[in-house]
């Protein structure tokens, strides 16, 4: 053999050996907490194509229903992560115990990137949020969902106990309530909007109504959940969280340009195949790809929750937001 291929040959082996290394070692384990809404598309994009497996990573989605019990987990060191996570709950949390939540991707909101909204059921006479006084309501469950509804009702001049009532519920019973006519109307999440109105349990009344009640502009976006580390997880694995934000930022440019996608709210977040093509999406947004005046919404909608107390003291959502 010419001495020179024999050299060559040899250094292409060894610039091979730390890639041969990592492809036979076992993967990265990383447990991730999952809220099933319309929202966790890029958690489900990113493993059912192959983006997390293709960085080097076995993640396994710890399904909870709730943000409180997300957040508990996450306390605990039983998450590592979350893939949804509801921006109030991560910046009361770090109000208390900084770095617990760190956010490296943000969901936005609007009428135009629809997750929040208000319903109502068939046969309740109602063209805006204002006229649902008098309604038994439902709401998404947990502190900052129930705040968030009685925000935008308080903002329209409607007052929980004397013109309406508010009841959390989880989400895999509003459809059947709706229907059933327990509750007039629901502060609801996707799908189950679409779900409810598609079958002809609810029609839409307004969504998008944190950006245009709380922030004060239809044309703003709530940046009200996102996908968020511990801060113990980032400290102690910041290359393996490197390689998991871009899996994400790779699943959120997916969802952007290829609609089959969607094809996946079908087996996890029980929508059928006719709908899912039509279940609207938030914004899904990396950190470090915001603009200023995004922040500056952000830091709006978190001083409201302030405001309200349901965010316990002030803080700069800068200081859990880390662009990966």
């Amino acid at each position: 053999m010419n001495p020179s291929m024999n050299r060559r040959a040899l250094l292409g082996a060894a610039a091979a050996t730390p890639f041969l290394a990592r492809a036979a070692a076992a993967a990265d384990a990383v447990r991730i907490g999952v809220f099933n809404v319309s929202s966790a598309l890029p958690f489900y994009v990113a493993r059912e194509r192959g983006f997390f497996a293709e960085a080097g990573l076995a993640v396994e989605a710890v399904p909870l229903q709730a943000a409180p019990l997300i957040v508990q987990a996450m306390v605990s060191g039983d998450l590592d992560g979350a893939s949804n996570l509801v921006t109030l709950e991560g910046a009361n949390i770090n109000a208390r115990r900084a770095n617990t939540a760190i956010y490296f991707a943000l969901n936005g909101q609007s009428d135009r990137f629809r997750m929040e909204q208000f319903v109502v059921r068939p046969g309740w006479n109602a063209t805006t949020i204002r006229d649902l006084k008098g309604a038994r309501i439902l709401s998404a469950p947990g502190p900052a969902n129930m705040s968030a509804a009685r925000a935008v009702l308080s903002s329209v001049g409607l007052q929980e106990g004397r013109d309406y009532t508010l009841s959390e519920q989880q989400m895999g019973v509003h459809v059947g309530a709706l229907a059933a006519g327990t509750f007039d109307a629901a502060y609801t999440l996707e799908p189950q909007a679409t779900i409810a109105e598609r079958q002809g349990a609810a029609r839409r009344l307004e969504a998008g109504v944190i950006a245009t009640h709380l922030i004060g502009r239809p044309d703003a976006q709530a940046w009200a959940a996102g996908a968020a580390f511990t801060g113990k997880f980032l400290d102690a694995r910041p290359e393996v969280a490197a390689r998991f934000a871009g899996a994400w930022a790779k699943a959120c440019a997916t969802i952007r340009t290829d609609a089959s996608v969607r094809d996946l709210l079908v087996p996890f977040m029980q929508t059928s195949a006719e709908l899912a093509p039509t279940v609207p999406l938030v914004n899904f947004a990396m950190v470090r790809d915001m603009a200023p005046q995004e922040i500056a919404d952000f830091q709006k909608f978190v001083d409201l929750a302030v405001a309200q107390g349901v965010v316990r003291s002030a803080i700069d959502v800068k200081s859990f937001l880390r662009p990966l």
